[in-house]
């Protein structure tokens, strides 16, 4: 398959209860507002996909399921769009990587903001994955 292809499978969603539990206990994290990342590379066996990722919302900072949506939606539309750039460095290094990102801020953020926050994490997980 083209890890170029602009395309989000589900086999590159984070979703195994195992995972979660191993990301959020020993994972390292950084903020670029409005997104805070946690992430851990990982061996091999533990997932098909070179970078599998989940988007979380928080009910108390928006309190509209309609508003969390929104947001999922284009957190994952930006990570669509740059994720080739993770999957070829990982795949390279033969590893893998576990990626969480929480929404922080209390009201919805326009595209272009999010963009510009992924744009700015795809570039800090590069430096620090070396």
């Amino acid at each position: 398959m083209n890890s170029n292809r602009a395309t989000f499978p589900k086999n590159e969603r984070l979703s195994w209860k195992r995972h979660l539990d191993f990301l959020f206990q020993q994972g390292s994290s950084f903020v670029s507002f409005p997104l805070r990342v946690i992430y851990i590379p990982v061996d091999k066996d533990v997932s098909d996909a070179a970078v599998s990722m989940l988007v979380s919302v928080s009910k108390k900072r928006l309190k509209h399921a309609v508003d969390r949506n929104y947001i999922k939606r284009r957190i994952r539309e930006s990570y669509r769009l740059r994720k080739h750039e993770l999957i070829h460095l990982f795949s390279e290094k033969d590893k893998k990587l576990l990626l969480a990102f929480i929404y922080m801020d209390k009201e919805k953020s326009s595209f272009a903001k999010i963009d510009r926050a992924m744009t700015k994490v795809i570039r800090t997980l590069q430096e620090k994955t070396r």
